[in-house]
């Protein structure tokens, strides 16, 4: 027994009301748990897939599969990238067109005039990483005996001028047919049979300024798209939960392929090591750095949100593949505005390519080593330059940078026979090529949102102070001192003003 406030209490009252607390409190670590693991359930599921995936495929490559076997194990991985390929255009599209209509022409230039800076000296500042990897390691040197022959690789052809690859760059601009970009691109060194993403990006933005132009002619149109895009987003939400599925069996599937690994990775360790730490370098350090100083924000907790897109890059190799996931995270987990996510997300898939660069500035250091060539000042600015504009160029999908290498090594001239030595490595560092590429489009979007949010404010803030200046109207006739931020306007005396004068001189105020 015991007494509380002058009122008797028994002892079993008191332990009712201590189950009950320890109850509650075990319920809500439960419900915790629970919101934790529905919050979080496909990101842990796609994490899983890539383990699950290494493993299995470590089971399966002792099994000597038959290349048909291989291609059915396979089968439901291609099923994945075709989901993920087969929503690319519509979501390039109708996003860039919602996008570039729903922004006024003014804030339209100036964030894609932040947009094509960040990601001009983003990548400009990655092939300079590239480079002083490149001769601090020496991947190439000691390397000579190397050849594509010890590893049983074939050559690689590029009957191609630089000066003939930038031409089609800027033909892909310009595509002759809307219908047939979709379908296919100029070749720039590679196979046609891709789609021409730079030409329906370019064809999207002036389309949506366009429509916004027209005023109310336009907006029906711009109505459409915007339903068309939020439907694809709807099939994008649905896709995802294949994605942990589909990872699993195209890991696995990379794995069972793979050919002598041991000689690979001692043959060409040190151009993967190089490649592998300046995406490190520039993913861990430089872009979160550039991120912290546009926001004053932490990067890696932008980056926490992101972790499906960025399993996603590394299990597909495809910057494009994984804009549906990147557009739908970044939204969701970061909350950037639609506008601003769908407007630069696919420009930065298409055209912001810091890995990329990386890899490519390394490699061609690599071959010039390779062969005993000595690189002067002039070379390496034009690795440096061609690089970054070449990037530009460089397809969103799986070996896309490699032609790239060939522009750059056909700049400074550099024999291109050695190509095939980066694509028989180029599935293991594609994968961290691939996950910087997102990475610096997600940070710059959480940028653009962030001087969105600023400009915003100081618009608010401006519409304030002019409403308090056109509203307050000073007591002329008191001596006090009034705010500066009050007006001053001499009104005649109630007497010398008829009552209709009056009520006009307070509607002009007002």
């Amino acid at each position: 027994m015991e007494k509380k406030n002058g009122h008797t209490m028994t002892d079993s009252v008191s332990t009712d009301d201590i189950l009950e607390k320890n109850g509650k409190k075990k319920k809500s670590c439960k419900d915790k748990l629970m919101r934790f693991l529905n919050r979080n359930m496909l990101v842990i599921m796609t994490v899983s897939g890539v383990l699950v995936g290494v493993g299995l495929g470590m089971m399966v490559r002792n099994m000597n599969l038959t290349r048909a076997q291989m291609t059915y194990f396979a089968f439901p991985g291609e099923m994945l990238l075709r989901m993920l390929k087969m929503i690319i255009l519509p979501l390039v599209v109708c996003s860039l067109i919602s996008g570039a209509a729903s922004l006024d022409t003014r804030s339209l230039g100036k964030l894609g005039g932040i947009a094509v800076s960040y990601f001009l000296v983003t990548t400009l500042i990655a092939s300079g990483i590239g480079v002083s990897l490149a001769f601090i390691i020496k991947p190439g040197v000691g390397a000579g005996a190397l050849n594509t022959n010890n590893l049983g690789l074939e050559s690689v052809n590029t009957n191609k001028e630089t000066t003939d690859s930038f031409l089609d760059l800027a033909r892909n601009l310009f595509p002759a047919n809307l219908v047939a970009a979709a379908f296919r691109s100029v070749p720039v060194g590679t196979e046609p049979d891709g789609m021409n993403i730079l030409g329906l990006v370019l064809f999207a933005m002036v389309f949506g300024v366009a429509l916004r132009k027209l005023g109310e002619e336009g907006e029906e149109l711009i109505r459409f798209f915007n339903a068309f895009n939020e439907a694809t987003m709807v099939l994008v939400s649905w896709i995802m939960w294949y994605v942990p599925f589909g990872i699993m069996f195209l890991v696995g599937s990379k794995i069972v392929e793979m050919e002598d690994v041991v000689l690979l990775v001692t043959s060409l360790g040190k151009y993967i090591f190089a490649s592998v730490l300046g995406h490190i370098i520039h993913g861990g350090v430089i872009l979160p750095l550039i991120y912290f100083g546009f926001t004053r924000k932490n990067p890696f907790s932008f980056l926490s949100g992101l972790i499906t897109p960025f399993t996603t890059a590394f299990a597909t190799c495809s910057s494009s593949a994984t804009l549906p996931s990147m557009m739908k995270c970044v939204e969701e987990n970061n909350g950037v505005d639609k506008r601003i996510s769908r407007f630069i997300l696919p420009i930065g898939a298409t055209v912001n390519m810091d890995g990329a660069a990386i890899f490519q500035c390394v490699a061609a250091v690599f071959i010039a080593q390779l062969n005993n060539i000595e690189l002067n000042a002039g070379q390496i600015f034009t690795i440096l330059v061609t690089a970054t504009a070449s990037s530009v160029g460089a397809a969103g999908i799986p070996a896309g940078g490699i032609i790239t290498i060939a522009i750059i090594l056909e700049a400074i001239g550099l024999p291109t026979n050695d190509l095939s030595l980066m694509l028989a490595v180029d599935w293991i560092v594609d994968r961290t090529t691939t996950v910087v590429n997102v990475e610096g489009d997600a940070l710059g979007a959480g940028i653009l949102h962030h001087i969105n949010q600023q400009e915003m404010k100081k618009q608010h803030l401006g519409e304030e102070l002019a409403e308090v200046l056109v509203e307050a109207v000073a007591n002329t006739q008191a001596d006090e001192e009034t705010s500066p931020l009050v007006t001053h306007q001499t009104l005649g005396s109630a007497g010398d003003q008829s009552p209709r004068e009056s009520a006009e001189a307070i509607e002009s105020v007002l």
